[in-house]
């Protein structure tokens, strides 16, 4: 009794919780969904700044070629000293200042410096800052490519609970029809009562089975909402739920193949390794010498290159050939080699992981695709099939050829292959949207 009651509750607040919904439906499509998601992504967004971090790093090394011009002014005011001078001997004798008391020093600067022989560091720099600028790149596309297939997984997911919850609402109504046939036979003394309790059974556990897909229903919607950052407790109404389109197809070795050039994961590890790579050469350029041109002009009052000093401005310049070899670090340039060298190769391992592992997930996905669409044409002829036993059934249960238990039976047969039914459609659906995923596509 207390079953019963708390299920009726249960129905009056789904009622009111239905009605309260229509006021916030929102209709969407799945190409809607994915395009709201693509541009609401936080995650795409991070994935976009770190793409664009990557590129002023890719400018910063290539400026590395270039020449550098630094431009300086100062002024500063010291104490005064006692001037330094001497005295001529001759008629007639005269005062010579050597070192005067200038207070006020100014001075302007500029240097320039360009690189002439860098043992290839420039060149490697600037390979390193590209494999990790189409590296970024590329995650950020793994990122779209993810953000599809989860989308995609969350729209089908409320499609089917959705739908799960209507077949389960109607098997209720089934249920409950003969019920009340159940009960008039029994106060009329033609069934017995077990009878009755079964039919009551398998309505309650049909109730509880919709209230379960309607709280996965629920679920599903909040994390679509989620995705295509609509406000919360918007109700979603997919709109388009047609039959999947499936990708061309072929043979797993050519799929494997289409993958291993299209997945940009793989593209992505590829282009860190190319940069790791670049970075061991980078490294090892440390043992080479370096070699650049410097050139400045100092224009200064007074100008300390001139003597003896006086108050006034005066210009000189300077140019030169810098010429630096390490000749003993302690193993510093060794130990960076070896350690870039080991990073180099765990992305190499990774990367033959990887592969490997698309392989399977091709092979994988191919094969659920054929699975799914071939239990779609299973799954219609047993919907089919149950519902001609329910009909058939119910026919003879009216006329009195059968016990209510076969009825029974046959409404939860047909309950079974109505769920299988809209499981199968939703996971052709994913199955394709999965291989679409898996190909890199």
């Amino acid at each position: 009794m207390r079953r019963r009651v708390a299920l009726a509750i249960l129905a009056l607040l789904s009622t009111e919780w239905l009605r309260a919904e229509d006021a916030a439906r929102v209709p969407l499509s799945l190409t809607e969904a994915v395009s709201r998601a693509l541009a609401a992504s936080a995650r795409l967004a991070q994935l976009a700044s770190l793409e664009r971090a990557a590129e002023a790093a890719l400018r910063g090394a290539r400026a590395q070629r270039l020449p550098q011009l630094d431009l300086t002014a100062s002024y500063s005011r010291n104490s005064d000293v006692p001037e330094l001078a001497i005295i001529s001997p001759g008629p007639p004798p005269s005062r010579l200042v050597v070192f005067p008391n200038i207070p006020d020093n100014y001075r302007a600067r500029g240097a320039l410096s360009q690189p002439l022989y860098t043992g290839g560091r420039i060149r490697e720099t600037i390979a390193a800052a590209d494999g990790q600028h189409a590296a970024a790149g590329l995650e950020r596309e793994t990122g779209v490519q993810d953000l599809v297939l989860e989308t995609t997984t969350a729209f089908w997911t409320l499609v089917r609970a959705r739908e799960s919850e209507r077949v389960l609402a109607e098997a209720v109504t089934a249920y409950e029809e003969h019920l009340k046939d159940a009960r008039n036979r029994f106060e009329l003394g033609m069934a017995a009562r077990n009878e009755l309790l079964a039919v009551q059974v398998e309505r309650d556990r049909a109730e509880l089975n919709r209230l379960a897909a309607r709280n996965s229903a629920e679920l599903a919607n909040a994390d679509l909402v989620r995705l295509v950052d609509l406000a919360p407790g918007s109700r979603i109404a997919p709109s388009d739920t047609g039959p999947p389109v499936a990708p061309p197809l072929a043979d797993v070795e050519t799929l494997v193949a289409q993958a291993s050039q299209a997945r940009a994961e793989l593209k992505a590890l590829r282009s860190r390794l190319r940069s790791l790579e670049a970075s061991v050469k980078i490294a090892r350029s440390a043992r080479l010498p370096q070699a650049n041109l410097a050139a400045s002009y100092d224009y200064a009052n007074p100008n300390p290159r001139i003597l003896p000093l006086v108050a006034e401005w005066n210009g000189t310049w300077s140019v030169g050939v810098n010429v630096a070899l390490s000749a003993f670090d302690g193993g510093r340039t060794s130990a960076a080699a070896a350690e870039a060298q080991a990073q180099a190769d765990a992305v190499r391992y990774q990367l033959e992981d990887l592969e490997r592992h698309v392989r399977l997930e091709v092979t994988g996905r191919l094969l659920d695709l054929e699975t799914a669409v071939a239990a779609i044409g299973v799954a219609d002829r047993n919907l089919d099939a149950a519902r001609e036993n329910v009909k058939v059934a119910r026919d003879r249960y009216r006329e009195g050829l059968i016990p209510s238990s076969e009825l029974l039976d046959a409404e939860t047969a047909e309950l079974g292959a109505g769920l299988d039914r809209t499981t199968a459609a939703s996971e052709s659906e994913l199955a394709v949207a999965r291989l679409t995923r898996a190909l890199g596509r």
